[in-house]
């Protein structure tokens, strides 16, 4: 069937498997700018083709056309949920941009964590959280400072939009390799080697237990009603169109309290009418501003 509607347009990969055409990248791409927000081209043709060829044959489908026929079509959605998840750009480590959590140290965490010690509550976000590093870079970053932080009302929430990524971070596994830039002391103290000498080690209770994680589409409808004072969000908006972010922005200053941080990715930057909510704190770092907040 799609040999004949695809032998009439030029195929977007050479000597390929499957036949991905214009239209079929169409077809993805308004989908996953719906669905995720996330901006795809022609650009990306090569990127789209090695994701999507797998599911592709893994479904037994003779090519693109018939995948794209099944993912528009109201029988797609569980599909539409297994593209969307291997189209989103999963790039994440520890303490990935230092800078961050040295800030989030120094100048954020220190009075959170003495009125954590008195009784109050203390919420951070790591908001598209991938396969977990970020939020456990945060949990880290909170336990050096207070080994007992358990103890108290101080949770993270880890949200993402891939239930696969977050079946990791939620499992706390992984490799050695994966674990270098953690400090000794921190890896010593919060992983426990799997199975011998695997080569892998698991978040220990203490530390998994400051981290909840939940499937979370950023351009959907966020649950959340309490208030943060730390959020990461950080290069993801960079997927999104310039309307996108914007709204992303101003949706978040709400969560935000008073002088709350926020953190983003190195080429990314708080723009549209959020941008007057945050003053700049360092190195693609910001804190609300105070007084009152536009929804």
């Amino acid at each position: 069937m799609s040999t004949q509607l695809e032998a009439r347009q030029p195929a977007l990969v050479e000597n390929a498997e499957f036949v991905l055409t214009a239209r079929d990248l169409g077809v993805i791409a308004r989908i996953m700018q719906e669905e995720a927000g996330i901006s795809l081209s022609t650009a990306k043709a090569n990127l789209i083709y090695s994701r999507l060829a797998k599911r592709v044959r893994k479904l037994g489908l003779p090519g693109f056309a018939e995948y794209c026929a099944l993912v528009g079509s109201s029988e797609g959605a569980a599909e539409r949920g297994e593209m969307i998840a291997a189209l989103t750009t999963n790039v994440t480590r520890f303490f990935r941009e230092l800078h961050h959590f040295d800030h989030l140290r120094e100048h954020v965490l220190p009075p959170l964590l003495a009125q954590a010690r008195a009784g109050k509550r203390v919420r951070l976000w790591s908001a598209a959280c991938s396969s977990g590093q970020e939020p456990y870079s945060m949990a880290l970053t909170v336990l050096a400072l207070v080994p007992e932080a358990a103890r108290y009302d101080v949770k993270i929430l880890a949200t993402d939009i891939d239930p696969n990524v977050l079946a990791v971070g939620e499992a706390g596994v992984y490799d050695e390799a994966a674990l270098e830039p953690v400090p000794a002391a921190l890896r010593r103290n919060w992983f426990t080697p799997v199975n011998g000498g695997s080569g892998r080690l698991r978040a220990n209770d203490e530390l998994r237990s400051l981290i909840s994680f939940r499937k979370l589409n950023l351009i959907g409808s966020w649950p959340m009603r309490g208030r943060f004072q730390a959020i990461f969000c950080r290069n993801v908006v960079i997927y999104f169109d310039s309307g996108t972010q914007e709204a992303l922005w101003s949706r978040m200053a709400p969560l935000l309290e008073e002088n709350g941080a926020l953190y983003i990715g190195h080429s990314e930057r708080v723009s549209g009418p959020a941008e007057a909510q945050f003053a700049n704190d360092g190195i693609t770092a910001y804190r609300k501003r105070g007084g009152g907040v536009a929804a």
